[in-house]
């Protein structure tokens, strides 16, 4: 029976780990008392006690985790701080050899929601030759506001914040060294993201001329799309329906991929549809644990 730490559950992204993994009958949750949460004292001591840490923190407190952790366990990190490091694996398990890599891991960085999305649409067509690295990529998504954290969250709960706007328009979001190292582009893809007025769910889109990708048609694409998740039981490859719902695989750590657009017109959108609290966090969290403690990949999802 695995002892898992899940190091910043009253968050969000805790939250929903917790309430995944409570039922489990091969799981054993480690504690920290509420009033001791803080307390790096506490914390070592479940760090030394748990086989796995989750980690649900912000940067710089999950890089101090990680120290105050040292070696006594294995951590799942699900903050920004080491998607892009070396020293750690990727979780995103789809992904050609990465599934083996998690298993063995000593060291996990979670992928972030957008990434997630992203990734999820841009890497199989680099992969085909459909898509060349350098190519101008432009990508765009919306968001539940639970992507947003706390104070985003009461933004919206309290009325004060706007139906929908556009954020991180400088071009600079922190997902984009993630999503350019894991899809394979040497060009910083435009990114524009967008926050909904509804709690969870995402949908991510790459948006392509047919110019840019040698004349390959929405069949090509979603022939390469649909080969590179053959076998895949979270990410599929689905007829494009006439209207796009971003909350349609909340609670789940379902991901879809449809292809729409106009070969005529010469212009294509690859989109990609998840559970921003799911698919984008804590479900590939459990998802990546699983695999590391040797449980089916589908336990708890």
């Amino acid at each position: 029976m695995a002892k898992v730490f899940i190091d910043g559950e009253a968050g969000t992204t805790g939250l929903q780990i917790r309430e995944r993994l409570a039922p489990r009958a091969d799981i054993t949750l480690v504690s920290v008392d509420a009033a001791r949460r803080k307390d790096p004292a506490a914390r070592a001591e479940a760090f030394a006690e748990a086989d796995i840490a989750i980690l649900c923190l912000p940067d710089e407190a999950a890089i101090e985790a990680v120290a105050l952790a040292g070696d006594s366990c294995r951590i799942v990190d699900a903050s920004t701080a080491h998607r892009v490091a070396d020293d750690w694996v990727y979780g995103m398990a789809e992904l050609p050899g990465q599934r083996d890599l998690i298993r063995t891991a000593q060291r996990v960085s979670n992928v972030g929601c957008y990434a997630t999305g992203s990734i999820s649409i841009v890497r199989p067509l680099v992969d085909a030759g459909i898509l060349a690295p350098e190519t101008t990529v432009v990508l765009t998504g919306v968001s539940g506001y639970s992507g947003g954290g706390k104070s985003m969250i009461a933004e919206f709960e309290n009325g004060t914040a706007a139906d929908h706007f556009l954020y991180a328009t400088g071009q600079s979001h922190k997902h984009v060294p993630e999503i350019m190292k894991y899809g394979r582009l040497t060009r910083q893809p435009a990114f524009q993201p967008a926050v909904g007025n509804y709690a969870q769910g995402m949908i991510c889109q790459l948006h392509l001329h047919r110019k840019d990708i040698g004349g390959a048609d929405i069949a090509r694409v979603t022939e390469a799309l649909t080969a590179f998740y053959a076998g895949e039981q979270f990410i599929n490859v689905v007829p494009a329906p006439a209207r796009l719902d971003a909350t349609v695989n909340n609670g789940t750590n379902r991901l879809d991929i449809s292809v729409h657009g106009n070969d005529k017109a010469g212009i294509i959108t690859v989109t990609a549809t998840l559970d921003n609290l799911g698919k984008g966090a804590s479900g590939c969290a459990i998802q990546n644990m699983n695999l590391m403690i040797g449980a089916p990949e589908e336990a708890g999802l």
